[in-house]
């Protein structure tokens, strides 16, 4: 053994040199603290973006998102917004159930596909999760934080990103639900830089009433009008998605049944849009045939069992009579009477 580490041995053997040696030890844990934290921040400020959104991008290439029928000129719109040098962000204004939401994943569709110019075909498309974003911010500051994250991480996306951002309204009423500063006020510097892209969503009722008193806001997003489609539209655009809907239930859907879709569903809802009302019919129909073949398989046998348009009737009688029993409810609390003009009979559904 050398006389140096000898030395060192018989010094640590002393009570001073224990002390010394306890000291560097507690400094070492110190410093592996501080760095260990510091790299959790950045392990947490790293996936705030991934807890907060999702990647529509992604689910286009999962082939987990429904084609999108009729809505070419509004994507191809966005497209062009998108692309622009300055205010290239786009706000879709539309009625709720007009396909707001589906124009933006169509939009991710082509990206997926490789279907749009040069401009985007490396973005990706991030549905932003408001409502996630403002939950369990208690205290001031929180939401900030928060949000001040995730622009942290689009903006070191450089332009990678697309943020969409549903019910864009909602930027305003977030920060003040929490007694915060307004999001929409967070992310304007942003947005005016040209280092964060977005899309966003609302009303025209919305849009009115946050969005064009906002001057600053208003001129950061280029609006698109979602009208609603016609009804032979609304039937092209629940064709196109029949196919997977007669996955999901394992039934088969006629063209009849489509049709009742459409026109029952506008009898029955003349308050709710096309093309989300008779989706809803179509869908509705589909669980209640295959819940009825479960329930009597020897009817059915291996065989799909067939969505006709009594199924869809009776499902829009259903609406209507919980309907009139909910009117009923806050009036004369009387039962409800049938819905005019759709006389229920009874189905293959019924039947099993």
């Amino acid at each position: 053994m050398s006389p140096v580490i000898s030395t060192i041995i018989e010094n640590i053997a002393t009570p001073g040199g224990l002390i010394l040696l306890l000291g560097f030890a507690m400094v070492f844990m110190f410093f592996g603290v501080v760095l260990l934290r510091e790299s959790n921040k950045e392990r947490i400020r790293g996936s705030i973006l991934s807890l907060y959104s999702q990647d529509l991008t992604a689910l286009a290439r999962q082939k987990k998102l429904d084609p999108v029928v009729g809505r070419e000129r509004e994507i191809e719109r966005v497209i062009e917004i998108l692309s622009r040098r300055t205010k290239n962000n786009a706000v879709l204004v539309g009625d709720s159930g007009v396909g707001k939401t589906a124009i933006v994943e169509g939009l991710a569709n082509q990206i997926a596909n490789g279907n749009v110019p040069s401009p985007i075909q490396e973005k990706r498309i991030l549905s932003l999760d408001l409502s996630g974003l403002v939950a369990g911010t208690k205290y001031r500051g929180e939401f900030e934080k928060r949000l001040k994250g995730i622009l942290d991480e689009v903006i070191a996306s450089q332009r990678e990103i697309i943020l969409f951002i549903d019910e864009l309204h909602t930027l305003a009423e977030a920060g003040e639900a929490t007694g915060a500063i307004d999001a929409a006020d967070i992310l304007k510097p942003a947005l005016a830089r040209g280092e964060l892209q977005a899309i966003g969503a609302t009303t025209q009722k919305e849009y009115d009433q946050y969005i064009r008193n906002d001057v600053t806001l208003e001129r950061r997003f280029q609006p698109v009008t979602v009208a609603e489609p016609s009804k032979a539209e609304t039937l092209d655009i629940i064709k196109g998605l029949r196919s997977r809907y007669e996955d999901h239930h394992r039934v088969r859907i006629s063209d009849e049944a489509l049709v009742a879709a459409v026109e029952l569903s506008n009898t029955c809802l003349p308050d709710r849009h096309y093309p989300d009302k008779a989706i809803d019919a179509m869908d509705e129909a589909g669980a209640k045939v295959r819940l009825a073949a479960i329930r009597n398989p020897q009817k059915y046998g291996s065989e799909s069992p067939i969505v006709t348009a009594q199924d869809v009737t009776d499902v829009v009688n259903e609406w209507s009579r919980d309907l009139v029993c909910f009117i009923n409810d806050h009036k004369t609390q009387g039962r409800p009477p049938q819905a005019a003009g759709v006389q229920p009979a009874p189905s293959g559904a019924q039947q099993a």
